[in-house]
Protein backbone atom coordinates (compact mmCIF):
# COMPACT_ATOMS: atom_id res chain seq x y z
CA UNK A 1 0.00 0.00 0.00
CA UNK A 2 2.52 2.53 0.78
CA UNK A 3 4.57 1.86 -2.56
CA UNK A 4 0.89 2.91 -4.28
CA UNK A 5 1.15 5.77 -2.08
CA UNK A 6 4.48 6.99 -2.94
CA UNK A 7 3.03 6.53 -6.64
CA UNK A 8 0.31 8.59 -6.60
CA UNK A 9 2.01 11.20 -4.78
CA UNK A 10 4.60 11.30 -7.15
CA UNK A 11 2.26 10.53 -10.21
CA UNK A 12 -0.55 13.19 -9.43
CA UNK A 13 0.13 15.55 -5.61
CA UNK A 14 3.37 16.09 -6.01
CA UNK A 15 3.48 16.31 -10.10
CA UNK A 16 7.20 17.38 -10.78
CA UNK A 17 5.72 20.10 -13.55
CA UNK A 18 2.66 21.12 -12.23
CA UNK A 19 3.66 21.51 -8.52
CA UNK A 20 7.13 21.40 -8.40
CA UNK A 21 7.58 23.55 -10.81
CA UNK A 22 10.59 22.08 -12.24
CA UNK A 23 11.92 20.94 -15.82
CA UNK A 24 9.34 23.71 -17.46
CA UNK A 25 11.51 24.30 -20.46
CA UNK A 26 10.82 20.51 -21.94
CA UNK A 27 7.35 21.17 -20.80
CA UNK A 28 6.93 24.94 -23.44
CA UNK A 29 9.30 23.50 -25.78
CA UNK A 30 8.22 19.79 -26.35
CA UNK A 31 4.44 19.90 -25.64
CA UNK A 32 4.09 21.22 -29.38
CA UNK A 33 2.19 17.68 -30.12
CA UNK A 34 1.66 14.94 -28.79
CA UNK A 35 3.75 12.32 -30.69
CA UNK A 36 6.96 14.99 -29.58
CA UNK A 37 5.33 14.72 -26.31
CA UNK A 38 5.40 10.73 -26.00
CA UNK A 39 8.73 10.93 -27.07
CA UNK A 40 10.46 13.28 -24.45
CA UNK A 41 7.99 11.57 -21.86
CA UNK A 42 9.40 7.86 -22.50
CA UNK A 43 12.89 9.11 -22.98
CA UNK A 44 12.76 10.95 -19.23
CA UNK A 45 10.51 7.82 -17.92
CA UNK A 46 13.65 5.25 -18.89
CA UNK A 47 16.50 7.71 -17.81
CA UNK A 48 15.32 8.74 -14.42
CA UNK A 49 14.39 5.34 -13.32
CA UNK A 50 17.75 3.93 -14.58
CA UNK A 51 19.39 6.84 -13.30
CA UNK A 52 17.60 6.29 -9.73
CA UNK A 53 18.71 2.58 -9.84
CA UNK A 54 22.25 3.48 -10.91
CA UNK A 55 22.69 6.81 -8.15
CA UNK A 56 20.89 5.43 -5.22
CA UNK A 57 23.17 2.25 -4.34
CA UNK A 58 26.06 4.88 -5.03
CA UNK A 59 24.72 7.06 -2.57
CA UNK A 60 24.20 4.45 0.40
CA UNK A 61 27.03 2.02 0.02
CA UNK A 62 29.95 4.54 -1.76
CA UNK A 63 29.98 8.09 -1.07
CA UNK A 64 27.63 7.60 2.56
CA UNK A 65 30.14 5.21 3.92
CA UNK A 66 33.55 6.90 2.66
CA UNK A 67 32.40 10.36 4.09
CA UNK A 68 31.96 11.70 0.51
CA UNK A 69 28.33 12.89 0.45
CA UNK A 70 29.63 16.72 -0.39
CA UNK A 71 30.39 14.91 -3.77
CA UNK A 72 26.50 13.83 -4.34
CA UNK A 73 25.49 16.17 -6.59
CA UNK A 74 28.96 15.81 -8.49
CA UNK A 75 28.52 12.36 -8.98
CA UNK A 76 24.73 12.59 -10.05
CA UNK A 77 25.41 14.85 -12.57
CA UNK A 78 27.81 13.06 -14.23
CA UNK A 79 25.87 9.58 -13.52
CA UNK A 80 22.70 11.19 -15.26
CA UNK A 81 24.91 12.45 -17.87
CA UNK A 82 26.78 8.96 -18.47
CA UNK A 83 23.40 7.49 -19.06
CA UNK A 84 22.53 9.35 -21.82
CA UNK A 85 25.20 8.63 -23.76
CA UNK A 86 25.33 4.81 -23.08
CA UNK A 87 21.35 5.20 -24.06
CA UNK A 88 22.21 7.40 -27.32
CA UNK A 89 24.85 5.05 -28.09
CA UNK A 90 22.97 1.92 -27.84
CA UNK A 91 20.40 3.75 -30.04
CA UNK A 92 22.60 4.47 -32.91
CA UNK A 93 23.78 1.05 -33.21
CA UNK A 94 20.77 -1.42 -32.24
CA UNK A 95 17.68 1.47 -33.75
CA UNK A 96 19.07 3.92 -36.12
CA UNK A 97 15.52 4.87 -37.27
CA UNK A 98 14.58 5.40 -33.30
CA UNK A 99 17.47 6.71 -32.78
CA UNK A 100 17.09 9.55 -35.76
CA UNK A 101 13.55 10.46 -34.07
CA UNK A 102 14.63 10.54 -30.50
CA UNK A 103 18.24 12.52 -31.41
CA UNK A 104 16.94 15.30 -30.00
CA UNK A 105 15.34 14.34 -27.12
CA UNK A 106 17.99 12.65 -25.61
CA UNK A 107 20.41 15.56 -25.32
CA UNK A 108 17.71 17.75 -23.86
CA UNK A 109 17.29 14.96 -21.38
CA UNK A 110 21.11 15.97 -20.08
CA UNK A 111 19.78 19.34 -18.85
CA UNK A 112 16.53 17.76 -17.71
CA UNK A 113 16.55 19.29 -13.61
CA UNK A 114 13.17 17.09 -12.67
CA UNK A 115 15.92 13.62 -13.17
CA UNK A 116 18.65 15.30 -10.72
CA UNK A 117 15.40 16.30 -8.36
CA UNK A 118 14.37 12.83 -8.48
CA UNK A 119 17.74 11.57 -7.96
CA UNK A 120 18.38 13.78 -4.85
CA UNK A 121 14.81 13.72 -3.25
CA UNK A 122 15.18 9.85 -2.72
CA UNK A 123 18.18 10.21 -0.95
CA UNK A 124 17.75 13.38 1.02
CA UNK A 125 14.25 12.96 1.86
CA UNK A 126 12.01 11.01 4.04
CA UNK A 127 8.99 9.16 3.15
CA UNK A 128 6.02 10.77 4.40
CA UNK A 129 4.51 7.60 4.19
CA UNK A 130 6.90 5.10 5.90
CA UNK A 131 9.09 7.60 8.10
CA UNK A 132 12.03 6.68 7.08
CA UNK A 133 14.49 6.88 3.86
CA UNK A 134 13.28 5.76 0.73
CA UNK A 135 14.64 1.97 0.18
CA UNK A 136 15.83 0.72 -3.24
CA UNK A 137 12.01 -0.36 -3.87
CA UNK A 138 10.67 2.74 -3.01
CA UNK A 139 13.10 4.76 -4.64
CA UNK A 140 11.93 3.21 -8.23
CA UNK A 141 8.78 3.48 -7.75
CA UNK A 142 9.02 7.38 -6.64
CA UNK A 143 11.43 7.44 -9.90
CA UNK A 144 8.41 6.18 -12.12
CA UNK A 145 5.74 7.98 -10.55
CA UNK A 146 7.24 11.28 -11.30
CA UNK A 147 8.82 10.48 -14.57
CA UNK A 148 5.07 9.48 -15.65
CA UNK A 149 3.47 12.63 -13.98
CA UNK A 150 6.38 14.50 -16.23
CA UNK A 151 4.75 12.33 -19.07
CA UNK A 152 1.35 13.16 -18.30
CA UNK A 153 1.61 17.24 -17.74
CA UNK A 154 3.54 16.91 -21.83
CA UNK A 155 0.50 15.70 -22.61
CA UNK A 156 -2.23 17.21 -21.38
CA UNK A 157 -0.44 20.83 -22.63
CA UNK A 158 0.01 19.33 -26.05
CA UNK A 159 -3.84 18.49 -25.83
CA UNK A 160 -4.38 21.86 -25.36
CA UNK A 161 -2.71 23.00 -27.07
CA UNK A 162 -3.47 22.09 -30.40
CA UNK A 163 -6.92 23.48 -29.42
CA UNK A 164 -5.17 26.49 -28.99
CA UNK A 165 -4.50 26.56 -32.55
CA UNK A 166 -7.66 26.75 -33.77
CA UNK A 167 -8.92 28.77 -30.97
CA UNK A 168 -9.76 32.59 -31.76
CA UNK A 169 -7.26 34.41 -28.81
CA UNK A 170 -6.60 38.29 -28.49
CA UNK A 171 -3.75 38.76 -29.91
CA UNK A 172 -1.60 40.00 -27.04
CA UNK A 173 -2.40 36.09 -25.60
CA UNK A 174 -1.15 34.52 -28.68
CA UNK A 175 2.27 32.64 -28.50
CA UNK A 176 4.04 31.94 -25.08
CA UNK A 177 1.38 34.26 -23.12
CA UNK A 178 -1.58 31.68 -23.44
CA UNK A 179 0.83 28.54 -23.08
CA UNK A 180 1.77 30.44 -19.09
CA UNK A 181 -1.87 31.30 -18.26
CA UNK A 182 -2.85 27.61 -19.30
CA UNK A 183 -0.18 26.16 -17.41
CA UNK A 184 -1.08 28.12 -14.45
CA UNK A 185 -4.60 26.98 -14.55
CA UNK A 186 -2.94 23.51 -14.92
CA UNK A 187 -1.46 24.07 -11.78
CA UNK A 188 -4.59 25.26 -9.94
CA UNK A 189 -6.34 22.16 -11.45
CA UNK A 190 -3.47 19.49 -9.86
CA UNK A 191 -3.90 21.14 -6.54
CA UNK A 192 -7.10 19.45 -6.25
CA UNK A 193 -5.20 16.06 -5.48
CA UNK A 194 -3.98 17.77 -2.78
CA UNK A 195 -5.95 15.67 -0.48
CA UNK A 196 -6.02 12.44 -2.07
CA UNK A 197 -3.48 9.69 -0.31
CA UNK A 198 -2.94 10.60 3.86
Amino acid sequence: MNLFKIFISAFLINNVILMRFLALCPFIGMSTDEDKSIGMGLAVTFVTVLATCVTWPIYRFILEPLGLVFLQLLVFILVIAALVQLVEFYLKKAAPALYSSMGIYLALITTNCAILAVTLDVINNICPFTGKPYSFIESVVYAIGVALGFLLSLLLLAGIRKRIRTSPLPSFLKGTPILFVTACLLSMAFTGFSGLVK
